[in-house]
């Protein structure tokens, strides 16, 4: 795993926040993130996206931190970027699910809903998957070695 390329683990990253799209994430100058569901269009890379209400506390926008921790917690990801509001009728149209209108009762109409995008300007990624040998020394007491611990990178983009 220690040999995947930052290429191969910013794939991995996407499969896993496909299966589990929960991330925190908070404007740099607030104090606290908050979880939100990432909604991911493969046509945009390096952008996720979230529908909020017009008073959440990233509606306003501007510099953000978004963290991940992947289902099995073998997967963590720290997303550096700029939030804005994209309202773009087609865009909202093709991210919208019924898990999105559970939280909008009226639906694409919600006055109070508003699409916002996360451009991603960098990331870090880790990979925790540690190998059969790494594991018992784990169990047993021992020193793992690089090549039997995790895979790390620090990319430009996630696509």
């Amino acid at each position: 795993m220690a040999d995947d390329s930052p290429q191969e683990i910013a794939a991995k990253f996407l499969s896993k926040l496909k299966d589990s799209p929960f991330v925190m994430i908070g404007l740099e100058d607030d104090q606290h993130s908050e979880p939100m569901t990432a909604q991911i269009d493969d046509d945009q890379p390096n952008t996720l996206f979230f529908f909020a209400g017009r008073d959440n506390r990233i509606a306003g926008g501007g510099q953000a931190m978004a963290q991940f921790v992947g289902k099995g917690h073998d997967f963590f990801a720290c997303l550096s970027g700029h939030v804005s509001v994209d309202n773009d009728r087609q865009q909202i149209d093709k991210l919208w699910n019924n898990h999105v209108e559970a939280w909008f009762p009226q639906g694409k109409s919600d006055p109070n809903l508003t699409l916002l995008r996360f451009d991603i300007n960098s990331a870090e990624l880790w990979e925790t998957d540690i190998s059969l040998s790494g594991r018992v020394k784990m169990l047993f007491g021992g020193t793992i070695r690089s090549d039997e611990s995790s895979s790390h990178a620090v990319v430009g983009s996630v696509a």
